[in-house]
């Protein structure tokens, strides 16, 4: 080649269905991660189940549910549910810190599709992949006294993509920040678990002091694992009293927020998560 000859280099068109390509490019990436990496679905399922079981039947000695339908562990199920895609999806966001450090990221964000669409992807993926690792525990719901109802399984699936995609985002949040894999894991841990406990997932919501009440009221997790309790529960046979105790309405005030609204704010915070992490590699990067 002549040095007066150019050779002619092909952009691809932007536009919607290209943006989507590059999602689904991103969301097919973390599956074909995730299913090279079997060790990492045993280890993260073994603490779950180690709060349903060993945590449920000793704290169920010493609580009384007054109910042969509503045990503590029956109690327990929805929030242990919660807390199996909490910290998968949690990783699934900080693993962006991996991408960097390999060049992986650079690589991404150079590439003639926005940043929206990558980490849009990004979050699909570690919703998906945690959403479906749940399914190993939900095999298990009879052994929680909690019935296999197939609506009930589809109302729980889409609740825990739904908690699982502000989970990566929040995740994406903090890797745009973190620069050194080192850092990312406490990191993950001091932000994802006073989220855990401090959403109802592992205690009742009754009876707690005013103070931890209101923080409780003010964790977008509570708004995630309590419509998960109210799926399950509307499909056992309990009295009006330990429906109060085990699984009490959310209020704000005198007004008791109902399950869609709930869900509606998860969805929100999805999304002014998502714009943020967007805005904060766009300036990172």
């Amino acid at each position: 080649m002549s040095a007066t000859e150019i050779s002619s280099v092909r952009v691809p068109r932007g536009g919607l269905g290209h943006e989507m390509r590059a999602v689904m490019t991103v969301w097919l990436r973390e599956l074909i991660r995730f299913r090279r990496d079997p060790a990492r679905m045993i280890a993260s399922l073994a603490q779950p189940f180690l709060f349903l079981f060993v945590l449920g039947a000793g704290l169920g000695s010493l609580i009384e549910t007054g109910s042969e339908t509503a045990s503590f562990t029956t109690f327990l199920f929805p929030g242990v549910l919660a807390m199996s895609v909490l910290f998968t999806a949690a990783f699934a966001g900080i693993s962006m810190v991996w991408d960097r450090e390999f060049g992986f990221l650079r690589e991404m964000l150079v590439a003639p599709v926005s940043t929206t669409a990558i980490l849009t992807g990004k979050c699909l993926g570690g919703a998906t992949v945690a959403t479906v690792q749940s399914m190993a525990i939900l095999i298990f719901a009879g052994f929680a006294g909690v019935p296999y109802d197939p609506l009930m399984i589809v109302e729980i699936m889409g609740l825990l993509f739904l908690m699982s995609f502000m989970i990566t985002a929040l995740g994406l949040v903090l890797a745009s920040r973190v620069k050194q894999v080192q850092s990312a894991m406490p990191l993950v841990q001091l932000i994802i678990t006073p989220l855990m406990f401090l959403s109802g997932a592992l205690f009742p919501l009754s009876r707690l002091p005013d103070w931890l009440y209101w923080v409780t009221h003010l964790n977008p997790m509570t708004y995630a694992v309590a419509p998960l309790r109210e799926v399950v529960f509307e499909r056992l046979a309990i009295t009006p009293e330990v429906q109060a105790l085990l699984n009490p309405p959310l209020l704000w005030g005198g007004f008791a927020v109902p399950v869609w609204l709930q869900a509606l704010i998860v969805a929100g915070c999805c999304a002014g998560l998502l714009a943020l992490a967007v805005l904060l590699f766009a300036r990172s990067e």
